[in-house]
């Protein structure tokens, strides 16, 4: 039998390690760093990177990528093992340089990059030295439909002219450069052959960051951006003419599942925090967890966690394997994003009124789940696909077994 939920033991010994690192190195920094957010910005950004050098030499850099840029060279089953340890702490995946989006870029431009823009973009992203930032979404049109996009470039000699909106551009505060997705070819054959995609070094001119968006968990870099006759080499086109809608669906596929990773490390801690304070407090007569109310939303949260969990590595073997991924990381995008909501919120309804103050991470964890739901895709653009993908498998085999795993049962 070729089924088997064990890991070899250089990978188990790796997760073990990855645990104990975010357990007791990142983990007891966070409420420092915290402060120090807010007090004192160069003592908090030399605190991560220390944090980072210190992962760097303990060989815990970079899962994803593979050994030649300075990863770990793992596969999607493994980057799954260390991501869901990773995110147990907030800052964990960026602690390992395997954070969103840069992660989701770096593969980007491993697979489309030629070999001068590697090194110009992709090494120093691998290094740790820049931070990057992946512009699509736009205010005018469906987020969710790349087919609709306004932004526009037309050429000019050896340049590209380039003109539009964008905006919750996660990370563009930050960036040193950006991977613009923007509408190049009129009429094509294909909706999907419009779009093209370039390299934008930030600071540049023509590139306006006009606010970072309030969003429920604050304003943290979610950027409203104005491309105004921004002027780009033709040499900083990333991928071909009419690729952008390739690109952007090469980058999304891998990248949704990394995101499944990293809320299933925060759906564990949440579970974890639900059944401690079950087992830690009493009321009428006996403590929380003796209360069949209270066991339903364990068991709920239970079976939930368990199915993520197998979703995930179900699809994470397949992208390994090299099979067509794309049914099986839609549903686990949607399953995983709405479970964990479910589960966050069961669990601060066992906390009660402390579950929603923010003495505990529990309120902090809601903000950012909720947006989870709509990231890379909304939940009825993937049920949308499921279904789609469902009635076509039937239509071509009589059969749904296609759709729903391909699993031998």
């Amino acid at each position: 039998m070729a089924i088997d939920f064990t890991l070899p033991p250089d990978i188990e010994e790796l997760r073990l390690r990855v645990r104990a690192f975010i357990s007791d190195v990142v983990a007891p920094e966070e409420a420092e760093i915290e402060r120090l957010k807010e007090t004192d910005r160069k003592a908090y950004v030399g605190k991560l990177i220390a944090l980072r050098k210190q992962a760097h030499a303990e060989g815990l850099w970079m899962p994803h990528m593979p050994k030649e840029w300075g990863g770990m060279a793992l596969g999607h089953v493994g980057n799954a093992m260390v991501q869901a340890e990773a995110a147990k702490s907030y800052y964990g995946p960026w602690v390992l340089n395997a954070q969103a989006p840069d992660e989701g870029n770096m593969h980007t431009l491993e697979h489309w990059g030629t070999d001068e823009q590697k090194e110009k973009y992709l090494r120093p992203l691998c290094e740790g030295k820049t931070s990057s930032c992946f512009a699509m979404t736009e205010p005018e049109v469906a987020g969710s439909d790349p087919t609709l996009i306004q932004t526009q470039a037309y050429q000019d000699g050896e340049e590209w002219v380039i003109n539009g909106h964008k905006w919750f551009i996660s990370n563009a505060h930050r960036a040193s450069f950006a991977i613009l997705v923007c509408r190049t070819e009129e009429d094509p054959d294909l909706p999907q052959a419009a779009n093209s995609a370039f390299l934008i070094d930030i600071p540049q001119e023509g590139w306006t960051e006009k606010r970072q968006i309030e969003t429920m968990h604050g304003s943290t870099g979610h950027s409203e951006i104005i491309i105004e006759d921004l002027r780009v080499h033709e040499s900083q086109m990333l991928g071909g003419r009419g690729q952008g809608h390739l690109l952007g669906q090469y980058r999304l596929g891998p990248a949704r599942l990394a995101h499944c990773m990293r809320w299933i490390a925060q759906a564990e801690t949440a579970l974890d925090m639900m059944v401690a304070r079950s087992l830690d407090r009493f009321s009428h007569g006996s403590l929380l967890a003796e209360k069949q109310g209270v066991q339903w939303m364990i068991a709920d949260s239970t079976m939930e966690l368990y199915q993520s969990k197998l979703m995930v590595l179900h699809a994470a073997s397949k992208i390994d394997a090299g099979k067509d991924f794309k049914s099986e990381v839609s549903m686990a995008k949607h399953f995983v994003a709405n479970s964990l909501n479910r589960i966050i919120d069961r669990a601060i309804q066992v906390h009660g009124a402390l579950g929603y103050s923010t003495d505990t991470p529990l309120a902090h964890m809601y903000q950012h789940a909720r947006w989870a739901r709509f990231a890379d895709g909304a939940d009825e653009i993937h049920q949308m696909r499921i279904a789609q993908r469902t009635i076509a498998a039937w239509k071509d085999e009589g059969s749904t077994r296609r759709a729903t795993g391909d699993l031998p049962l």
